[in-house]
């Protein structure tokens, strides 16, 4: 029999336990009553709470994570403007703006105070930061060091190696007349090729091959992979952990960064050490990068890696485009290969001069990236210490905020008829007067727009100018419904399917 001694510490030990998880299931409620009441109170009454959207959205960052990894943000965000306006809380921090001209001043403009969301731009495998990632001081040497290779009159001087690589297209596809084609590819492989040439002075082999190297399929797959790692991030501390120190930081992971990123390193070496026998990208750059102040051996390697991602799959995502709605609007196709075809008797009328000049073609290409933009998302940007001011809102500090380009394009009050290709509404047509044609800034403005932009530009109109000028195209039926895609940052394309025709005289 027990001495009561004994009982009393028998009792003791068997009633700890219940205590120790009493404790703990208290501590437990406790930190999610303070969660819950947390979310309540900004959803309600924080300094956010004013602004219009969905309170599901206002309480928790679940619907903008879902949104993300549906890929489903080309239908949710411009119904969402649609239905609570230009300035919508789409998240418990987050404002999206559909709000024009103004909008993109305020955010991205000269003289905005905002700063890139570090949510939103992954860390440079490096370690060294780019023109992307790079602070204002540093984005601003880089940016002085590279901007002069992509001025007009330096693309121009290139003339001779985009005309290579356009008439290896042309070459290419007529090998393809009357067999489905699929015209994403074959801008892809051109596109990726020309930056190629342009940045290593060596192909890809893309369009001789007729497919994907390894390596662009993996920066296909890659961007899909960084929209879902952002959606985990977003969800807070421990997200923000798992995917930076963790997932990033994995065997898995680090091997395939290491992949990408010798691809380009070793042509850009291999670049560097050699005087090509045609200029091409660097040439100009390494003009500029001579000084004390030029840009270092890694911040080369990295530039390169970054034009083949950024200067690449973006233009031959906008030929896409605009390829699918001429051939779902015959009527803007005739006009287009009419205006094209009465330039030019053949590829060798063909100029970067010449097809500057023409105004459809112009006309044509802005309204696709109306249509559809290749970045359709936001470029993430994050209110400072004290806050901003954006569209005449006082945003709070530590506010994620950004315009959404495909909601701005959608919206109908800038653009009549949004869901309607019409590039007449570029053309000072008296029924698309009231449109808000400044809403349009695919390549985003002020002092960190897209550097390449006047390459993108020749690109697109010596590419589609080829195509139209030889062949007659038709979509192909299983291609009728190619623009309904999901979003992972960029979009997630199809092939695009045509049946191509030669033209002839």
């Amino acid at each position: 029999m027990m001495s009561m001694q004994q009982a009393t510490i028998g009792h003791g030990l068997t009633a700890m336990p219940v205590n120790t998880v009493t404790i703990s299931l208290a501590f437990a409620s406790l930190y999610l009553l303070f969660v819950f009441g947390s979310a309540v109170y900004g959803a309600f009454f924080g300094p956010l709470s004013s602004f219009p959207g969905p309170k599901s959205r206002a309480l928790s960052i679940l619907p903008r994570m879902l949104d993300i990894i549906r890929g489903n943000e080309a239908t949710e965000l411009p119904e969402l403007h649609k239905k609570y306006g230009p300035v919508v809380r789409i998240a418990p921090s987050e404002i999206s703006f559909a709000g024009g001209a103004q909008a993109f001043k305020d955010l991205h403009g000269f003289k905005n105070t905002v700063h890139k969301d570090p949510m939103f731009y992954g860390k440079p495998y490096n370690n060294v930061e780019n023109i992307i990632t790079a602070n204002d001081a540093n984005h601003s040497r880089q940016r002085k060091l590279v901007a002069h290779a992509f001025a007009d009159k330096s693309i121009k001087d290139l003339e001779p190696m985009l005309k290579q690589w356009a008439g290896t297209m042309l070459r290419k596809l007529t090998e393809r007349v009357g067999q489905p084609t699929d015209m994403l590819k074959y801008y892809n492989c051109t596109t990726f090729d020309i930056m190629g040439d342009l940045s290593f002075n060596e192909s890809l082999n893309m369009l001789e091959d007729g497919e994907y190297s390894s390596w662009v399929k993996a920066i296909f797959l890659g961007v899909k992979s960084a929209s879902h790692l952002r959606a985990v991030k977003m969800s807070g501390s421990l997200g923000q952990y798992i995917v930076d120190e963790w997932l990033y930081n994995s065997a898995v992971v680090r091997r395939k960064q290491a992949e990408h990123w010798n691809h380009s390193k070793d042509r850009v070496d291999r670049r560097l050490e050699k005087v090509p026998d045609r200029p091409d990208l660097w040439s100009k750059i390494l003009v500029k990068s001579s000084g004390p102040d030029g840009l270092t051996l890694e911040e080369h390697r990295g530039m390169a890696s970054l034009f083949m991602l950024a200067g690449t799959e973006t233009t031959a995502t906008a030929l896409s485009g605009v390829t699918y709605y001429l051939l779902r609007n015959p009527e803007y196709m005739r006009k287009l290969t009419n205006e094209i075809r009465a330039a030019h008797a053949s590829f060798d009328d063909v100029t970067l001069e010449s097809i500057q000049k023409l105004r459809y073609l112009q006309a044509v290409l802005q309204e696709g990236l109306r249509m559809y933009p290749p970045v359709p998302t936001h470029l993430g940007r994050r209110t400072p210490a004290g806050g901003a001011t954006i569209c005449g809102y006082a945003i709070p500090a530590s506010t994620s905020v950004a315009v959404h380009h495909l909601s701005t394009y959608r919206s109908e009050e800038h653009f009549k008829n949004p869901y309607k290709f019409a590039p007449e509404r570029f053309l000072a047509d008296p029924e698309y007067a009231n449109d808000h044609l400044d809403a349009l800034e695919p390549f985003s403005t002020g002092p960190r727009n897209c550097v390449g932009k006047n390459l993108a530009w020749h690109e697109m109109r010596l590419l589609l100018c080829t195509t139209l000028l030889h062949f007659d195209l038709e979509l192909c039926e299983e291609s009728e419904a190619w623009a309904d895609q999901k979003i992972y940052i960029l979009w997630e394309k199809k092939p695009l399917w045509c049946k191509l025709t030669k033209v002839t005289a």
